[in-house]
């Protein structure tokens, strides 16, 4: 049985390598409600769905892996629509920078009826950045250390962890920095590790901190050390892996002329605005943030609905010739989308062949300006609705896309029992090859 370390490496390898790549945000939180009626929506799942095998291939895992994480993906750009404490899609305020190429901003806030959050001037004079640990540059075809098993601690946010490992007879400065690389990174403690190779060929162990900002005392995110290790010591000296050229560092800003500072380039102002630094202003230079008007924030939100229907439709049409069953869902996409095709034809929403969305943004504001723009708009929301159940769906129970042969159909006239079939296939299928 594998622990919990193996199986979070586990999961972060197909995260990372087949999930759609992003952050995750305040939408993937939940409600003592809502995760209750997930709950029921999966107890029911199971109630009437069939025993069935699946494909066990790598890529129909990829497939089922992706398609979840891009419906989630897909939800939470919905639900960023709202406002928290307004369920009426569309209704969220947007954000106009004066600079996004120095700070991109959204809102968090709430409004009254006619109330607005004052805006905000900014000047950045510095980013958080990570830490940088580079290893001493040494020829990629020697070894310079006897066979042994070897170790050393690395502290990373506040815990200590001790990697152990293996130089046999054979064994290279390559091949090692590699395993290191590997075991530092797949460990999930906050650095990612690679091997770098400069001009003349020798190789490096690079360690980045995925955090930024000063931390504690010592000011680093991390600290290498093999002074008090169990295994044999001598491998930090070797490869150098202790050699800070990168310090990390915190965001050094003024908000309205305010000196303020942040260990991260993500941060929110006033329970207001959500702001990342992208860049350094230059002397005298300000970024100005403040709420766009009504008709603005309308038509980036449907501007931001339709980039993530197309998103979540690319996904899926990547998928057409390894995964039949795609088809069927792009099919059941446009089913939704035809519903409402006249409708929103004249408003500037236009459904192409392939499934996806255009948007002509002169008509939509041009709408957006009538006085029964509201009214107009309804369907819109609708759509919005209806896009949100389907992606609700898709990400409770993927593998209703993916080839499977039915084994066993569940009594249509009896009572059938809660099993745990349909969502541990989905996690199960994840580990059943590497436990």
């Amino acid at each position: 049985m594998a622990d919990l370390t193996t199986l979070n490496t586990v999961y972060n390898h197909y995260m990372t390598t087949y999930a759609p790549q992003g952050t995750n945000s305040k939408y993937d939180t939940h409600k003592k409600d809502e995760l209750k009626g997930v709950y029921n929506s999966i107890v029911k799942l199971n109630k009437e769905s069939p025993l069935f095998l699946i494909d066990n291939r790598p890529e129909t895992k990829e497939f089922a892996i992706n398609l979840k994480e891009s419906a989630r993906s897909l939800k939470n750009t919905i639900s960023s629509l709202s406002v928290d404490n307004d369920d009426e899609i569309l209704s969220k305020k947007t954000v106009s920078s004066s600079n996004d190429k120095l700070v991109s901003a959204s809102y968090i806030g709430s409004t009254s009826a006619g109330e607005s959050p004052p805006g905000i001037e900014l000047t950045i004079g510095q980013l958080a950045s990570e830490q940088v640990n580079m290893g001493r540059a040494l020829p990629p075809d020697e070894m310079g250390l006897p066979p042994d098993t070897y170790s050393f601690d690395i502290r990373s946010r506040d815990i200590d962890y001790e990697f152990q490992f293996n130089i046999n007879e054979g064994d290279t400065n390559r091949t090692i920095e590699d395993k290191l690389a590997r075991l530092i990174t797949r460990s999930n403690i906050g650095i990612h590790a690679t091997t770098a190779e400069d001009e003349y060929g020798n190789v490096s162990l690079l360690l980045k901190s995925d955090d930024t900002g000063v931390k504690g005392d010592s000011g680093l995110q991390f600290i290498v050390s093999d002074d008090k290790t169990s295994k044999t010591r001598g491998a930090v000296d070797y490869f150098g892996i202790n050699n800070v050229i990168d310090e990390p560092k915190d965001a050094l800003f003024t908000i309205d002329g305010r000196e303020e500072s942040s260990s991260s380039n993500n941060f929110t102002v006033g329970k207001t605005y959500d702001l990342t630094l992208k860049g350094i202003t230059e002397e005298g230079e300000t970024v100005s943030i403040g709420l766009k008007t009504d008709v603005e924030s309308l038509t980036d939100n449907i501007s931001n609905l339709i980039m993530g229907y197309n998103a979540f439709i690319q996904n899926a049409m990547k998928y057409l010739d390894s995964q039949p069953q795609s088809k069927a869902l792009i099919r059941e996409m446009s089913g939704l989308s035809s519903g409402f095709g006249n409708e929103l034809e004249s408003l500037g929403v236009n459904f192409g062949e392939d499934g996806q969305i255009s948007l002509d943004k002169n008509l939509i504001q041009q709408t957006a300006e009538e006085d029964d723009s509201l009214t107009k708009f309804d369907n819109v929301r609708k759509f919005a609705n209806n896009i949100l159940n389907k992606a609700n769906q898709v990400a409770l129970d993927p593998l209703q896309y993916t080839d499977k042969k039915i084994v066993a159909y569940k009594n249509p006239h009896g009572h059938n029992f809660a099993s745990p079939y349909i969502t541990s296939n989905y996690s199960g299928m994840m580990f059943s090859s590497y436990c």
